[in-house]
C-alpha cells in the first residue's frame, strides 16, 4: 500500500478517485464489519476531583457518592415529556413551551445598590483619588459612574431571554447531534448551591459559542440566569448592547489604564462594586480562563485573571464569607466556528454579521448527516476560602530559564539547579495590578490550578483520537480494518489513564462518524480484498490534524515527556536509528533520568505542561518515571551492590521526615537518596514497546520540531525587528521548511510564538527599547554560530524521527 501511495501522481489520483471516493462515503465505506460493544463495558473513570492537598474538605464533602451510577443526558433533546402539557400541538411547540417554563428571576435594576456601595460613595464624596473634588463636580462624577455601569451590565430582560432560549434551542438542534452532560457532575453542582455561597464557573474556551452554550446548559438545569464575563473585543457595540440584556458583563476599557490615572481608578471602583453586588445577591458567574479561540498569545487569559482577582478580593475582605469555584470544560468533535485560517484572530463579531453567519451555518447543516457532538464537563466544586488558607505552592526561590537552562545548553554546567522555573507569559492588567502582590500571585496560581483541573476533566473526542492515529502512526496510510483495532486500543489506553472519552457505541458507527467529520483532511482508497485505506491528505491539512491531536496530549503527557527524555539520554550512546535491542542494553540510572526529565520540563512551555502550583518539578519527575514503569517501557534492573529496587523499606527515619511537607526534596538524607542512586532501568524488550515508545515521542514532536527549526532560523532571521515582525519571519520559515520536508504538523503560528517567547526567556533573544517601540535583538552569547548549533542540538536530542 505504501508503495502504491508514494508512486501515484497526486493530480491524476484526485481525478481518478473522486467519483470512487464519493461513492465510498455515501455507501458507509461499503464494508461489513462486526459490531463492537461500548468500550470497557459500563466503566468510565471519574474525572475532575479537586486537589486533595489544597482543598481537602471540599474533596471529601462536595463529592457525589453515586456519581458513577448516573448516566448522561442530552441537554438539547426537548420533547413533549419535558413540558407539563400533552398533545399533537404540544409536540410541535415543545421548544417554545419549554422556554416559557424555565425559571428566570424577576428582573431588577442593580444600579441603586451599586451606587450605595462603599467604593462608589467614596468616589462621589471625593475621599479617594479619581472622585469628586479634583476639578470635577459630584454630578459629573455620578454621571460618569452611570455611564460605566451601562457599559458593564444592563438589567435582565426576561422576555428576551425566553425568546433567545427558544431560538437557541432550535438552532442547536440543527447544528449539533447532541450536547451531552453528565448527571452526576450536575448533582455535585446542585449540592454546592446548598452551601449558600455564589457559584463561580471557571471554564476553558474552545469556541465563540461557549459563552452562549454554557449559560443555556445551566439555565436548562435549573441554576437560573448565568452572568458571563465576556471579552468586549470580540463583539461590536450593537451586539454588546444585546448581550448585556441577556446577562453578559463587559469590562470597560478604562479599567486597564495606569494605576495613577483618575479614569482608571474610577472605572476599577465601579467594576469592583458591580462584582460585589453580584456576589452578594448570589448570582452565578462564568469566567473564561483561556483566551478566545484563534488568539495568538498565552493560554491563560489576562481578562479572566482580572475578573477572578476581583472575586478573590471580595472574599478576602469578608464582604461575602466564601465562593464556590467550579472548573468547567467543553469539548467539540469539531469546533463549529473555527475559521479556515486559525492563525489570525477574526474581526469583532457584529450583530448582522453574526446573524448572517448563523444563516450560513444553518444552510450548510441542512440535510447534513455529519453534525457535531458536544460534551460539557463540570469538575468538583471547591471552596475559595479553603484554597486561600491551605494553598501551598513551589513559587519561592524561582529562577528564570536563562539561569536554569542556558549554562547547560552551552556546556558550561552539567548540574540542574534545585529550583523551579519562573515563566509568566500572561500580561498583567490594571485590575490585577491594583491588588497586593501576594494576591496577584494567588490569582495566578489559582488560575493555573483551575485550568489544570478543567483540562483534566475534559473528555477526549473521537476526532482527537483519529487525528492522533493518522498523524503520528499512519501518515502514509492505514487499512481501515487495522485502524478500527487501533482506535479501540487508543480509546482504552485513554480510559485507563483516568481520562474520559466523549463517545460510546459501535466501533463501525464511531469510525464512520469520525471520518465524515475529517472528510476534508482524509482520503479513502479501495484496495484488493474489499478493504479500504485511509490516507491523510498531504499538505497544510496535517496542521489541522495536529491541532486536534493536542486534545489527547494531556492524557499521555507524562509518558511523552518521559519517552522524549529517555530518547535524549540515549542520543549520545546509541545511534538514533539503532535497533531496539541495542538501545535496551543501556543502563539508565534514576539520577540521569531525573536530570533529563528536568531539562525537558524546563524547555517546554508552562502553557503546555499546566502543572499544579502545589506540585514541585521533582514530584513531577517521579510521576513521569512511575508512568514509564507502569506502562511497561522501563524495567527496573537490580544491581548486586544495592538492595533490591522493589524493597521500599527505609533504613532510618529522621525527625525532619515527620513534619516535612509532601513534595519537599531539599533534605536528601531524610529522603535517603543515596539508596536510590543505584537504581537503574532498562528499556523493556516486549514486542509492543518500540512502537509505543515511538508513538509517545511523536506526541511532542510538533512543538519540539518548531523549537528546533526556530534555533536553525537564528542565523537567517533579519534582526533587529519587532516581535510581530520576527514572528512572521519565523512562521514563513516554518511553512517553507514544512513544504520541503512534507511534515506540516509544526507549521503553526501558535508554536512559532511559543518558540519566540521561550527563546526570550532563555536569553537567546533580547527585547531592547527603541523610539519605534521594543525591538528584538540576538543576544551576544547566541550571535556565535557555534552556540546556535549547540541550542539546536540540545533541542533535537529529544526528537525521535
Amino acid at each position: 500500500t505504501d508503495t502504491m501511495l508514494e508512486s501515484r501522481p497526486q493530480t491524476q489520483q484526485r481525478n481518478n478517485h473522486s467519483g470512487q471516493e464519493t461513492s465510498l462515503w455515501s455507501s458507509g465505506f461499503g464494508m461489513k464489519l462486526e459490531a463492537v460493544t461500548p468500550f470497557l463495558g459500563k466503566y468510565r473513570p471519574f474525572v475532575g476531583r479537586c486537589c486533595q492537598t489544597c482543598t481537602p474538605k471540599s474533596w471529601e464533602s462536595l463529592f457525589h457518592r453515586s456519581i458513577m451510577d448516573l448516566g448522561f443526558c442530552n441537554v438539547i433533546l426537548v420533547k413533549e415529556e419535558n413540558t407539563r402539557f400533552r398533545g399533537w400541538l404540544v409536540r410541535r411547540l415543545c421548544y417554545f413551551l419549554w422556554s416559557l417554563e424555565q425559571h428566570i428571576p424577576t428582573s431588577c435594576d442593580a444600579s441603586p445598590k451599586i451606587m450605595e456601595s462603599t467604593g462608589v460613595q467614596n468616589l462621589l464624596s471625593g475621599r479617594v483619588p479619581g472622585g469628586a473634588g479634583e476639578g470635577q463636580a459630584p454630578s459629573l462624577v455620578k454621571k460618569e459612574v452611570h455611564r460605566l455601569l451601562g457599559h458593564i451590565q444592563a438589567p435582565l430582560h426576561p422576555f428576551l431571554l425566553r425568546l433567545f432560549s427558544w431560538a437557541l434551542l432550535w438552532f442547536l438542534n440543527r447544528l449539533f447531534l447532541n450536547v451531552q452532560l453528565h448527571k452526576g457532575q450536575m448533582k455535585m453542582v446542585h449540592k454546592a448551591t446548598q452551601v449558600g455561597s455564589p457559584l463561580i464557573f471557571l471554564s476553558t474556551h474552545k469556541s465563540l459559542m461557549d459563552g452562549i452554550l454554557l449559560p443555556f446548559v445551566l439555565l436548562s438545569q435549573g441554576l437560573g440566569v448565568l452572568r458571563v464575563a465576556w471579552d468586549p473585543c470580540t463583539c461590536s457595540p450593537a451586539l454588546r448592547a444585546l448581550l448585556r440584556k441577556l446577562g453578559v458583563l463587559f469590562l470597560p476599557p478604562e479599567a486597564n489604564l495606569p494605576l495613577d490615572s483618575s479614569e482608571g481608578i474610577r472605572a476599577r471602583a465601579v467594576v469592583r462594586a458591580t462584582v460585589e453586588q453580584l456576589l452578594v445577591s448570589g448570582q452565578p458567574l462564568l469566567i473564561f480562563l483561556e483566551e478566545p479561540p484563534g488568539h495568538p498569545g498565552p493560554r491563560l487569559s489576562a481578562l479572566g485573571q482580572a475578573w477572578l482577582g476581583l472575586v478573590v478580593q471580595v472574599v478576602q475582605e469578608g464582604i461575602i464569607p466564601d465562593a464556590m469555584l467550579v472548573p468547567v470544560a467543553i469539548t467539540y468533535d469539531r469546533v463549529p466556528d473555527a475559521p479556515s485560517d486559525m492563525n489570525h484572530a477574526s474581526a469583532p463579531l457584529g450583530l448582522w454579521t453574526g446573524a448572517l453567519a448563523v444563516l450560513r451555518r444553518l444552510h450548510k447543516c441542512w440535510g447534513c448527516s455529519s453534525r457535531v457532538c458536544v460534551r460539557v464537563h463540570f469538575g468538583q466544586p471547591f471552596s475559595l476560602q479553603e484554597y486561600t488558607i491551605n494553598a501551598r505552592s513551589c513559587w519561592d526561590g524561582r529562577q528564570t530559564l536563562e539561569h536554569l537552562l542556558q549554562p547547560i545548553v552551552l556546556g558550561q554546567c552539567s548540574v540542574v539547579p534545585d529550583t523551579e522555573k519562573e515563566q509568566e507569559w500572561t500580561p498583567t492588567t490594571g485590575l490585577l495590578l491594583a491588588l497586593k502582590e501576594k494576591d496577584q500571585l494567588l490569582v495566578r496560581r489559582l488560575s493555573q490550578h483551575v485550568l489544570n483541573a478543567s483540562v483534566a476533566s475534559a473528555a477526549v473526542m473521537s476526532t482527537a483520537i483519529m487525528a492522533t492515529l493518522l498523524l503520528f502512526k499512519h501518515q502514509k496510510g492505514v487499512a481501515l480494518s487495522k485502524l478500527l483495532g487501533e482506535f479501540s486500543w487508543l480509546t482504552e489506553e485513554t480510559l485507563l489513564r483516568g481520562f474520559d472519552v466523549g463517545f460510546s457505541g459501535q466501533l463501525r458507527c464511531l469510525t464512520k462518524h469520525t471520518l465524515s467529520l475529517l472528510r476534508a483532511h482524509v482520503v479513502l482508497l479501495r484496495v484488493h480484498q474489499g478493504d479500504l485505506v485511509v490516507v491523510p491528505r498531504p499538505g497544510p491539512g496535517l496542521t489541522y490534524l495536529a491541532r486536534l491531536s493536542a486534545d489527547l496530549l494531556p492524557a499521555f503527557l507524562s509518558e511523552a515527556v518521559g519517552a522524549c527524555a529517555v530518547r535524549g539520554l540515549l542520543a549520545g550512546r546509541v545511534p538514533p536509528e539503532g535497533p531496539w535491542e541495542l538501545q535496551g542494553i543501556e543502563l539508565l540510572s534514576q539520577n540521569e533520568l531525573y536530570r533529563q526529565i528536568l531539562l525537558l520540563l524546563h524547555l517546554l512551555p508552562q502553557d503546555l505542561l499546566l502543572t499544579k502550583p502545589c506540585q514541585s518539578s521533582y514530584c513531577y519527575c517521579q510521576e513521569v518515571l512511575d508512568r514509564l514503569i507502569q506502562c511497561g517501557l522501563l524495567v527496573a534492573e537490580e544491581t548486586p551492590s544495592f538492595r533490591p529496587a522493589c524493597d521500599t523499606k527505609r533504613k532510618h527515619l529522621s525527625a525532619k521526615l515527620l513534619w516535612k511537607p509532601s513534595g519537599d526534596f531539599t533534605d536528601s538524607d531524610s529522603d535517603d537518596f543515596q539508596e536510590t542512586e543505584g537504581r537503574c532501568f532498562r528499556l523493556s524488550q516486549q514486542s509492543r514497546c518500540p512502537d509505543f515508545f515511538l508513538f509517545l515521542c511523536r506526541l511532542l514532536s510538533p512543538m519540539l520540531k518548531a523549537f528546533a527549526q526556530a534555533a536553525a532560523f537564528l542565523h537567517q532571521g533579519q534582526l533587529p525587528d519587532t516581535e510581530a515582525g520576527y514572528l512572521e519571519q519565523l512562521f514563513q520559515f516554518l511553512k517553507a521548511s514544512a513544504q520541503e520536508e512534507g511534515m506540516f504538523e509544526y507549521a503553526d503560528l501558535t508554536l512559532a510564538l511559543s518558540a519566540v517567547w521561550t527563546f526570550k526567556d532563555l536569553g537567546v533573544l533580547q527585547e531592547i527599547p527603541s523610539p519605534a517601540g521594543p525591538q528584538l535583538h540576538l543576544s551576544p552569547t547566541f550571535a556565535n554560530r557555534d552556540n546556535q548549533d549547540k541550542l539546536e542540538q540540545f533541542i533535537r536530542q529529544f526528537i525521535c524521527s
